[in-house]
């Protein structure tokens, strides 16, 4: 089978497509064959040596954690999916999946039936980054309606899908983001939206309850001011620093870290809300398999709205 893979870290220049055998899935686990895959930020870090490097090792390796496709066979013990489903997943993560290849194996409950109101690009597009604000908003600061929440970067893949998750729970939902998406965004529930170019958000809103903060570092620290005594600020890319500690401390604010983990249970839940029409996937651009290159340094540009996606399947 196809897959992109690199030999070393570096620039998109280090990525180049190889034949490899195609997996075999063991049992409980299942065969599926890529359709699309998404392209996450953990992917571009990955690749320069960042990211999920110490997890994987130095490379060869293959990166993609988000897929969308058919499965292929199941293995003795699968009771949940059979071949000619189709699926959506973000399997293994952190460790290998190798989602950009033309086929993966996993456990068969590291996916779920994808949403059947959107094709496979869109799919492909939902499971790292819904995940992340689903378990961030439901399992680690147990969201509750009429709570103040802000979200930075909410224009991009994670932050699109946590502004909706956070207002299907009730919350009252600020967002940061260029002036160009704001209407995009209150469109999708966004009740407040700061243009963090012409606006320092401390100097826009104050007293949440929970901040997720996409962006790390100092945005981190400077999100405690605006967070309540006794909130939450989830610090997701980069974990919760010295710097961030102290401040959140001194407030009164628990900073807690996050890392997203396989769910198919919550991808079923997700799929529920996406084929009531309840939230939209925002896919910025899909690529052909060849140009996986340009997918990486768009995401590595920080502008993209919503999420990127690579077709696979020819």
């Amino acid at each position: 089978m196809r897959a992109i893979s690199q030999t070393e870290f570096g620039g998109t220049e280090v990525l180049h497509e190889i034949d490899v055998p195609r997996p075999e899935p063991l049992p409980t686990e299942v065969l599926v064959r890529v359709v699309s895959a998404g392209v996450n930020p953990v992917d571009a870090k990955t690749r320069a040596g960042g990211g999920m490097a110490d997890v994987l090792g130095k490379p060869p390796f293959v990166l993609g954690w988000d897929v969308s496709g058919v499965v292929e066979e199941a293995g003795f013990g699968v009771h949940t999916l059979k071949p000619g489903d189709e699926v959506y997943g973000m399997p293994w993560f952190p460790r290998q999946a190798g989602g950009f290849s033309e086929y993966v194996t996993a456990p068969s409950r590291h996916f779920a039936r994808k949403p059947s109101t959107v094709d496979h690009d869109a799919a492909a597009a939902v499971p790292l980054a819904a995940l992340t604000a689903w378990q961030a908003l439901h399992d680690a600061v147990h969201i509750k309606s009429g709570q103040r929440v802000l979200i930075h970067a909410a224009a991009g893949g994670v932050g699109h899908f946590a502004v909706q998750f956070a207002k299907a729970a009730g919350a009252h939902v600020t967002g940061t983001a260029s002036a160009a998406k704001h209407d995009w965004l209150r469109g999708i529930g966004a009740d407040e939206v700061i243009d963090y170019r012409t606006t320092r958000f401390e100097d826009a809103t104050a007293d949440q309850d929970v901040v997720l903060d996409l962006i790390g570092g100092d945005n981190a620290v400077r999100s405690v001011r605006v967070t309540k005594p006794g909130g939450i600020v989830v610090a997701i890319p980069g974990g919760v620093s010295a710097d961030l500690a102290d401040a959140a401390e001194r407030r009164g604010v628990s900073a807690i870290p996050f890392l997203v983990e396989p769910d198919g249970h919550a991808l079923t839940e997700i799929a529920a809300l996406i084929d009531a029409g309840r939230v939209h996937v925002e896919v910025e651009q899909v690529y052909p398999f060849t140009r996986i290159a340009a997918a990486h340094e768009r995401q590595e540009s920080g502008r993209a709205q919503g999420k990127l996606v690579v077709r696979v399947a020819s």
